[in-house]
């Protein structure tokens, strides 16, 4: 797939993605729920219960490709897939729609759905959204977005401890990206909540030895952590921190991280999770080096070290369900890293 072969986002990679995510957005099975039932009537299909995101295997999958759609459309305005997505999305966000994903969350059999992996995405989704120059869809979509910010707000006081994973669990992944909603939605009180929980949960951390990658992970629970707090901490106490924290990054230590997951089986759901994590590294390392000053050793070896993890997963993005219903969208995060809500 020569045409997938740059290391950073082009028409014909947004035009790409885009087929692939209008694909699956809108594909109710398979379908993995998130969901308790308190009793029978609560046996109902995906659709019945989330009005806009049914597709994409999973309620947080069809979220993020949701989220790759407005991305690419606001990227890229001029590719083929552009009307169709703006149709979509005229279909999918309406009031009386977003209302029944909100009424959703008042189960109380709800409190802990999709937490916390799907709240970053929807907050991650919202501030896309509200980067667009037409305000419709982010006007709409609002009440859903303040629920889960509010869900943020209640639960990361109770937090006393992290969560470091390198799947849906991780609280440093959840948080970097709800920061950029209270980034776009001028939420300064979430921004300092998230900052207040950071630093008591990662401030003091040093030497990470970063001991993965594990066989189903899609996230580095190492450089997200790093990435997490690049976003909240100011420069001037961040750059001491991250020294500290991988003090042999510049000579490719841990050697862990510099080396992208080996993929042995695509059609597996969790091993093919390994080439998410290849983007999330990319990403990542990507992020981090734009924190460094040119001249730092490091920053030419995280640029580096992005482009390996893009190039070996890649070609990867489409082929097999498992991954096609969500790759794409960590592809991009690598893709755009650096750049306004990349």
């Amino acid at each position: 797939m020569s045409s997938l072969s740059a290391d950073r986002l082009t028409p014909e990679i947004a035009s790409r993605f885009a087929r692939i995510a209008l694909g699956h957005v809108t594909r109710e099975y398979p379908n993995k729920l998130d969901h308790v039932l308190d009793g029978p009537a609560d046996a109902r299909g995906p659709r019945d219960l989330h009005p806009i995101f049914y597709g994409s295997f999973d309620w947080h999958s069809c979220v993020h490709g949701y989220w790759l759609l407005a991305s690419l459309v606001r990227r890229e305005p001029g590719i083929p897939e552009a009307p169709a997505i703006r149709a979509l999305f005229d279909d999918a966000f309406t009031a009386e729609k977003v209302a029944r994903e909100v009424d959703y969350l008042a189960r109380p059999s709800t409190r802990g759905f999709e937490r916390p992996y799907g709240w970053g995405w929807l907050l991650k989704l919202q501030a896309e959204l509200l980067a667009h120059d037409d305000p419709r869809w982010a006007m709409t979509l609002q009440p859903l977005a303040a629920a889960f910010a509010e869900r943020f707000v209640d639960f990361l006081p109770k937090a006393h401890y992290p969560i470091r994973t390198g799947v849906h669990s991780c609280t440093a992944f959840a948080i970097a990206l709800a920061q950029d909603y209270a980034v776009a939605a001028g939420d300064l009180a979430l921004t300092a909540l998230f900052t207040e929980k950071v630093r008591a949960w990662y401030l003091d951390d040093r030497d990470a030895p970063a001991w993965e990658p594990s066989g189903d992970e899609f996230l580095s629970a190492t450089l997200m952590e790093a990435e997490c707090l690049r976003r909240l901490l100011p420069a001037a106490e961040f750059t001491p921190w991250f020294r500290a924290f991988l003090p042999r990054a510049a000579q490719g230590q841990p050697a862990t991280l510099f080396a992208p997951a080996v993929v042995s089986d695509r059609s597996d759901g969790k091993i093919a999770h390994l080439d998410g994590l290849n983007f999330s590294r990319a990403w990542c390392w990507r992020s981090l080096a734009g924190a460094l000053t040119a001249s730092d050793p490091l920053a030419a070896v995280a640029e580096a070290t992005a482009r390996e993890h893009l190039a070996a997963s890649l070609p990867h993005v489409a082929g097999d369900y498992m991954g096609e219903h969500w790759l794409a969208s960590f592809a991009l995060l690598a893709l755009t890293a650096g750049e306004s809500f990349g």
